[in-house]
Order: C-alpha cells, then structure tokens, then sequence
C-alpha cells in the first residue's frame, strides 16, 4: 500500500505536499517512476518541522539536481525532500571561509568564489577563493557532493570541509567535524540518519583564478562529456590506477544500447538516455557493461550512481 494512503500529515504541510510525483521531472537522467510525497521546504527551520511530523516509519529520501540518481520504474515508497531552491544560502564568512547550504548547485559556488575574490576590488581579477573551480565541473547541489565526496579535476568536496550542519531524523540540528566521518574515495560514511544540509569550507589564496580559468575547464567538459545530453554524470568510479571510461571503451561498448539507453559514444563513462529509456533499461546497461569489463579486464567496476526505490 501506498505510503500516502496510511499518513496522516500535520496540517500545516498536507497542502503543501504533493502526491504520486514522478521522479523522471528530477533527475537527470529523465527517467523512475513515482514518489508517494514529495516536498520542497521553505528553509531549514521549515524542514526540521516537516521531519519532526513524519512518522519515523516513513522512508525518507533526499534530492538535490537529481545529478547522480536513478529512480527505479516502481517509484519511491516514502517522503522526497527536495534540497534546490530551497537550501540556497551562499555567504562568505572571512577571507578564505564560506558557508553552503545543501541545496547550492556546486557550478554556483565555484561562480561566487571567482567574484568574491580576495582583498581589494581591483585585486579580484587577480586572486580568487581557490581551488574551488572544481566545483564547476560538479553537476549537483551541495549536499549531494558532500554525501558523495564529490570531486572532479583533481579536487574533491571533502578536502576543504571544516565542519557540516546536518539534520536527524527527529529534525534536530548538529554540527560535526570531518573526523567524525569515514572519507573516501565517492563515499563518505558517517552517523546513521542524518542528511547534510550546509558547510563551512575553506579554500586558501590561489592567484590566477578568474572566470577565464573556469570557463576554460567548462569548454574542456563540453569538449570530452556528453554536456546537454540525458545522463547522470560519471557512472562508475574510476579503479585505482586507471580510468572506468578507459576500461569499458577498450571493452568495445561505446554505442552500446538496450532500448532508449546507450554508452556515450563521446564519453564511455556516461550512459544516455535518448528520449524514451525506462529506467529498468538503464540499469539492465549498468549491469551488461560491468559484466563485460570484469570478462574483458577481471575488473568489477562500482557505480557511482546511487540506484533507489522499487523495480516496476
């Protein structure tokens, strides 16, 4: 049974609460069946009340750009809490510190820490929050970044954390420290039930970053990624020492398809979905290429994706 035909929601958010949303309007690849609720707070404040008046029993999952997600064709049996547009706060607080809500498009904070720059105006063009422009190469909102250790071009999310606000499952706020979490490589472990809603980061002086320099990193993206196409980003993690694009085109999948949904011919790490992919489609070409790189290489590659809900 439908989660939305046994809870009682309080008043003040069953107006607010929208039913049976299909999860293919948020994410990027297009594609999942329907979330049960689907909520888009006001603020923090806002969603620590909407928390606190969920039965504990309500599965609850968070959504920023819908980037790195692939719904399954069943849906989402639970809650959907959608971070974009509503955690957006971005405020510098000294000379090489910021704050970021969960909700920020990562693109949006290495843009503002170009134009803060630092010292005088007429130093800007000169010196900027560095290195945060590898934050434009990231396609999702803070707070997946931060759940994922997010990185590309060489940084990643985690090396310049100095400690997160988060929300538990009572809707209580916490603040914790990097060393309260197991940090990887695309994983980060840490308290059971909590979600990340904001950080405090740190980036030191770095001289030469302008909006030139990201733009010249976005041209590159645009240049080797299937940019503007349906897809979720980078599929699989790299394995140590070598590249998962590198393995899967030497497998000979590029252009591989199984219905709407084919490896990119531009970038073997990213898989597409033309127009008309059901999800189980993609995740039966998720399956197919890492059965095929462990024949041709002896290689399991894990995704880097995260797979949800139910099979249709």
């Amino acid at each position: 049974m439908s989660a939305q035909h046994t809870v009682e929601l309080a008043p003040e958010f069953s107006s607010r609460v929208l039913h049976d949303v299909s999860m293919a309007k948020h994410t990027s690849w297009h594609a999942g069946g329907t979330a049960d609720f689907f909520f888009t707070p006001r603020d923090i404040m806002d969603l620590a009340s909407f928390i606190r008046q969920l039965p504990p029993e309500v599965p609850l999952l968070w959504v920023g750009l819908g980037s790195n997600l692939l719904v399954r064709d069943g849906g989402i049996r639970g809650a959907v809490v959608s971070t974009h547009g509503a955690l957006g706060a971005l405020e510098r607080h000294s000379v090489t510190r910021i704050r970021v809500e969960a909700g920020v498009p990562c693109a949006r904070v290495a843009r503002q820490c170009v134009k803060w720059g630092l010292g005088p105006a007429e130093q800007c063009v000169k010196w900027g929050l560095g290195p945060a422009e590898f934050f434009a190469g990231i396609p999702g909102t803070l707070g997946g970044a931060l759940a994922m250790n997010a990185g590309a071009w060489g940084g990643e999310t985690w090396k310049h954390v100095v400690e997160v606000e988060v929300l538990d499952r009572r809707g209580v706020r916490h603040t914790r420290t990097p060393a309260e979490y197991q940090i990887g490589y695309r994983q980060v472990k840490g308290p059971e039930n909590e979600w990340f809603i904001g950080a405090r980061m740190e980036f030191e002086r770095k001289p030469g970053i302008n909006t030139d320099a990201i733009r010249e990193l976005l041209d590159k993206r645009r240049e080797t990624q299937p940019i503007g196409e349906w897809s979720c980003g980078s599929v699989f993690t790299n394995p140590p020492g070598d590249h998962a694009a590198r393995l899967i085109e030497s497998a000979g999948l590029k252009g591989f398809r199984i219905g709407d949904a084919s490896v990119s011919e531009k970038h073997a790490n990213f898989i597409i979905n033309h127009g008309q992919a059901r999800a189980a489609d993609i995740e039966a070409l998720i399956m197919h290429v890492q059965k095929a790189v462990a024949a041709a290489h002896g290689i399991e590659l894990r995704t880097e994706v995260r797979i949800v809900g139910e099979p249709a």
